[in-house]
């Protein structure tokens, strides 16, 4: 182990592009810390010492995804979570745009304008969340409702030109953001935006344990930590699980080559969805949240309506029965959600038949395209109950150990953490085997 660590750092090539990829990162966590302009910066200090969290729901994720830096105001605070967003949408969109379709289909130009497309997103949706943003620090609701006076005075000055400028600088934060996962992606180790997710994350992992320690001693500190590996152990293997479906193509003559004749497989993954369903039921839920935060006005008897009062006890916090089963079932759905649009068995079936591929037993069109269906669904099954609980864990943490909802060994944390970390060993690796003929992983 430690003398394929000693590889990597002794091939110079591998050695200078880790070392980009850790300045990026340096770069990126320094930028996290710099206040944007007119923050109050002392203020906001307070307001962590006291409340040490945002208000639940999306903002609490993005936050997660930002490293913390949300909450600080900084030039960095939106973080990763426009470009997520947008990639998101753009790939929906595939679905309802046939140009979208047509693009993805054309190979590497057409994906390089989907790309285009993507950062062009990425900007305008990082100027309408730093316009949401701006506007709640303002207001005083940015950690909730709060009665310390200085959650209301985290601006220096409230001008509309010093909130333009706050504005314009969050948006270029989210630009700069942009630029360095392209430049890691390109010049360093692993895909640069995943990268920077992964640090955010990290970021994170010390204060939240720690927390921990405080609240409920060492000896929960130290079993939430053995309970802790052994999750991690288990998303690791179902991430690595997969269903493989054997192809074989049948030999043909080009010329005068034989082409086709091999075997090969289809690997349909347990979780093919990802982390994305579990960010679609977070923001899905989060918007009753919001809507109501923006009628709490009493009527003319000082009552605040009634609707308004339900979803506060039990759509706000995580630590409900109701908002626990709500937040499980709709992760279910949207996994079966995503998978459906991102898996086309139609295509594969296609694409097989077309090349002379067929499944052993099964004709090839319409009824391998039945039978790739067949084993999606029941596949995602087991991986929709597999995202539900793992983001469960967060909340159950929440009302055991007295942990906040971004419980780092739980939810899209654990998700993202493990997801990152084995693809970029996975990268290093080939890169080494392609220089010494023996990789990282045994």
């Amino acid at each position: 182990m430690f003398s394929a660590i000693a590889r990597v750092f002794r091939t110079p090539d591998l050695r200078r592009k880790i070392g980009f990829t850790l300045g990026v990162i340096a770069i990126y966590r320094f930028g996290a810390h710099v206040p944007a302009p007119f923050v109050s910066f002392p203020n906001v200090q307070v307001c962590l010492e006291q409340t040490g969290s945002a208000s639940e729901g999306l903002l609490s994720l993005v936050n997660l995804f930002s490293g913390g830096a949300l909450l600080q105001l900084s030039i960095f605070a939106l973080g990763v979570m426009p470009y997520i967003t947008a990639t998101i949408i753009v790939q929906l969109l595939r679905v309802v745009i046939p140009h979208f379709e047509t693009l993805y289909k054309e190979g590497q130009a057409g994906q390089a304008k989907l790309t285009q497309y993507t950062r062009y997103l990425t900007i305008a949706l990082a100027l309408l969340q730093s316009t949401t943003l701006v506007t709640v620090a303002r207001s005083g609701q940015l950690f909730g409702a709060t009665s310390i006076a200085e959650c209301n005075a985290l601006l220096t000055n409230t001008a509309w030109w010093a909130q333009l400028l706050m504005i314009i600088t969050l948006t270029a934060g989210t630009g700069l953001i942009m630029w360095f996962a392209e430049l890691v992606t390109e010049r360093g180790v692993g895909n640069g935006m995943s990268i920077l997710i992964f640090t955010s994350i990290a970021a994170t992992f010390p204060a939240a344990m720690w927390s921990i320690q405080v609240a409920r001693g060492f000896e929960v500190f130290l079993l939430v930590i053995a309970v802790s590996i052994v999750v991690v152990t288990l998303v690791v293997f179902v991430e690595q699980s997969q269903r493989r479906i054997p192809v074989q193509y049948a030999k043909r003559m080009v010329g005068r080559r034989t082409l086709g004749g091999t075997n090969t497989y289809i690997p349909i993954k347990v979780n093919m969805a990802g982390v994305v369903p579990v960010i679609f039921a977070s923001s899905l839920l989060y918007i009753p949240a919001l809507v109501a935060q923006f009628n709490q006005t009493p009527d003319a008897d000082g009552n605040i309506p009634g609707w308004v009062t339900w979803i506060q006890s039990y759509l706000t916090t995580g630590d409900h029965p109701f908002y626990m089963i709500l937040y499980f079932l709709l992760i279910v759905g949207f996994t079966y959600f995503y998978v459906a649009i991102t898996f086309n068995p139609v295509e594969v079936a296609d694409n097989m038949k077309k090349y002379g591929g067929f499944i052993p037993g099964i004709r090839a069109g319409r009824p391998t395209a039945e039978y790739l269906d067949y084993v999606l669904t029941r596949i995602t099954l087991p991986g929709s109950i597999y995202l539900g609980l793992i983001a469960l864990l967060p909340l159950i943490a929440l009302v055991t150990v007295g942990a906040n909802q971004n419980f780092p060994f739980g939810g899209a944390s654990i998700l993202i953490i493990v997801g990152v970390g084995l693809e970029t060993v996975k990268q290093i690796d080939a890169q080494l085997q392609q220089r010494h003929y023996e990789g990282l992983l045994r």
